[in-house]
């Protein structure tokens, strides 16, 4: 796979089309990475953007000796740095919107433990044999009923019924006093 080169070389032939197949596969991870950078989705869009409309605007910066993903992400990275040297180290900061900080750090810390929860949760499932997941999964996350559970795992609704009472006493054992938080 050539990452984007062949298309690149088919857009600089004529094909506007083909920058829109360039900016479909490599966009979303390219945001991603430079989101790792910037800690802001927004500006890490915005910095994408940016990396992309380079290709258009100089097109004979990019040679083909790497990847066409290699030279967005250092494009991407490059311009990512720029904008943290640039950036305010100091920004002024109202009382009204110190208290909207202080309020949104008490959800965040309730979201975070949240997380937590349903991470140890996963991770507990995970520990279970796979008939008494995929029960799990069927009727606690894919939301179906007991009848829906027992045609998909060609199984009767008492079966159904056993696997989950089996999951949860395992689950019980393996969270231990704090599965009760959860």
């Amino acid at each position: 796979m050539d990452n984007g080169a062949s298309s690149y070389r088919r857009f600089l032939d004529g094909e506007e089309a083909a920058f829109d197949c360039i900016i479909k596969e490599l966009f979303t991870g390219l945001v991603f990475f430079i989101d790792r950078i910037v800690h802001d989705i927004h500006t890490a869009e915005d910095i994408a953007i940016d990396a992309f409309s380079d290709l258009v605007v100089h097109r004979h910066r990019y040679n083909f000796k790497v990847s066409l993903k290699t030279y967005l992400y250092m494009v991407g990275r490059s311009r990512a740095l720029d904008h943290l040297r640039h950036r305010k180290v100091l920004e002024e900061v109202s009382l009204s919107e110190a208290q909207a900080v202080a309020d949104d750090t008490a959800s965040i810390e309730a979201q975070i433990l949240t997380d937590e929860r349903k991470r140890q949760l996963h991770a507990a499932i995970a520990q279970l044999p796979e008939e008494l997941r995929i029960a799990v999964h069927l009727v606690y996350f894919e939301e179906m009923t007991y009848e829906e559970a027992a045609k998909v795992m060609k199984k009767n609704r008492k079966q159904i019924d056993n696997l989950l009472y089996r999951a949860k006493k395992a689950l019980h054992t393996i969270l231990g006093k704090d599965g009760a938080q959860l």
